[in-house]
């Protein structure tokens, strides 16, 4: 399966080598790209790709206004931060608007080609040193997303976890998929060991 992308970076050079590099890959195929943030929304709506790529600091919107847009309108694409920028603010901001993964520029092309294909896929996707970063400092969680991850811990389903609670379905979904996103995690199993170990459960 393609994975149709649109690259949006306002670097010429860098927007023409992640172009170049990714056209190397078999299964990625890059629809458009874009110079600055508006660019870069109007590419998503025309083309509904996949995945948006996306700089965060840029000329008009930013990368992050991008995806908050994006969500607010119900667009499909997920989007994928690639950025300088390793500060955990940046982190929690991307995850607020929506962001499916956040890699840093100097990471080797293998994994962000791999963090394209994991979203793709439907996983988040955060830099290990983003991740540490948000992690020195206050509990990220809120008591709900705690008192979810813990029922999840033992394996529960989300339809018993929904019950004990007495929350929705979807809501209890919505907790752990926050939950997730916050410790950096791949999934509900080692979001629960890594507040664990953190003293946060």
């Amino acid at each position: 399966m393609t994975i149709r992308t649109v690259l949006a970076e306002d670097q010429g050079m860098v927007r023409g080598a992640f172009a170049a590099l990714l056209a190397l890959e078999p299964d990625i195929e890059v629809v458009a790209t874009a110079a600055d943030g508006d660019e870069a929304l109007a590419a998503a709506l025309e083309h509904r790709p996949d995945v948006l790529l996306t700089d965060i600091e840029m000329p008009g919107r930013t990368g992050l206004d991008v995806a908050a847009e994006l969500a607010r309108r119900g667009a499909p694409t997920r989007v994928v931060i690639v950025t300088t920028f390793a500060r955990s603010g940046y982190l929690r901001r991307a995850l607020d608007a929506g962001v499916a993964g956040y890699v840093l520029k100097d990471a080797p092309v293998e994994q962000l080609v791999e963090a394209l294909r994991r979203v793709h896929s439907g996983q988040r996707v955060i830099a290990p040193e983003l991740a540490v970063a948000a992690w020195d400092g206050d509990d990220p969680l809120t008591e709900r997303e705690r008192d979810v991850l813990r029922k999840a811990a033992d394996g529960s389903p989300n339809a018993e976890i929904a019950a004990r609670l007495h929350l929705a379905e979807g809501t209890v979904r919505n907790y752990l998929s926050s939950a997730i996103a916050k410790l950096g995690a791949r999934n509900r199993t080692e979001a629960a060991a890594t507040a664990r170990e953190r003293g946060w459960l």
